[in-house]
């Protein structure tokens, strides 16, 4: 399966799971009497819109590249994952809102039920946050990265319901408000992981250097190509789900035009050939100043 289809099988998981985890926190939290609950179900909820963002997005970044986007539309990707952070900034801060007008006001104890349901929560999405996780570094997809720490600020957000619940219940009367201060607590968590999201996308988009063990892997396979005596300048961008790369290749001073052509297109082969997630190496040829006089 190539990593576009990939991308997208698993962004249309991470949608009907979502949705299945809202409807079932929705219920239980209005018959639990459980706002913590309630509030993770507003999370669930916005991340039902921003993974059909998230998917729209992916399908366009595939689009193959054409005469207006020679580099193809991977940037579209960063843009949809954009949309991810700000739908959890949008989630953390009605939830804190609720929670503070909460815990001002009188309510009943949560349902002892509402545990069983968090604890099934917990599992599932913490075992959804580890295959979506595994699925966005098999493709390079910065989205599906944004929508696998999507599923863990779930998990995070329901152990936070599940301990405020349990202290409300065997504190007793008095600390009915305490799965409230969990989901305020939960409110700063989910704004941490969308900086936490925002912070390498936003480096994608402004081509910032992030790529130093590609850069590397790439310099050790230039220096075993025949006719390469060493690399100079390595630039890394990410496109989408691919990297484009700007190389300097040191070559004899004395060799052809023909010769040192032939040895940039080996290296690209080569490069190409070990990493494929390589959509494109240009190759800048340097005489090697030792060979110059």
């Amino acid at each position: 399966m190539n990593n576009s289809k990939s991308v997208i099988l698993t962004s249309v998981f991470s949608i009907f799971l979502n949705l299945a985890m809202a409807v079932i926190k929705w219920i239980a939290g209005v018959l639990g009497n459980s706002y913590a609950l309630i509030a993770d179900a507003i999370e669930s909820t916005a991340d039902v819109f921003s993974s059909v963002l998230v998917l729209v997005g992916l399908k366009a970044s595939t689009k193959p590249p054409d005469a207006n986007h020679p580099y193809g539309h991977g940037r579209i990707e960063a843009l949809s994952t954009f949309s991810v952070v700000g739908f959890l900034l949008v989630s953390a801060t009605v939830i804190a809102y609720e929670s503070i007008q909460n815990i001002r006001t009188p309510h009943e104890m949560p349902k002892t039920f509402t545990l069983y349901v968090l604890a099934g929560i917990i599992i599932f999405k913490e075992f959804s946050f580890q295959y979506v996780k595994r699925k966005s570094i098999e493709t390079n997809s910065a989205s599906l990265m944004a929508d696998a720490w999507h599923h863990r600020s779930d998990a995070i957000t329901s152990i936070l319901a599940f301990i405020g619940i349990s202290m409300a219940l065997i504190l007793g009367k008095g600390y009915e408000n305490a799965d409230d201060w969990a989901a305020l607590v939960a409110a700063f968590i989910i704004a941490f992981n969308a900086y936490k999201i925002f912070r390498p996308v936003w480096g994608e988009i402004s081509d910032e250097q992030l790529y130093d063990d590609l850069i590397e892997k790439i310099r050790e396979i230039a220096v075993k190509v025949p006719g390469v005596i060493a690399t100079e300048k390595c630039h890394v961008r990410k496109m989408g789900m691919v990297f484009y790369v700007d190389l300097h290749m040191i070559v004899r001073g004395d060799i052809t035009v023909i010769e040192g052509h032939r040895i940039a297109h080996e290296l690209k082969d080569e490069i190409q050939r070990q990493l494929p997630e390589v959509a494109d190496v240009l190759v800048h040829t340097e005489p090697d100043r030792l060979e110059t006089n």
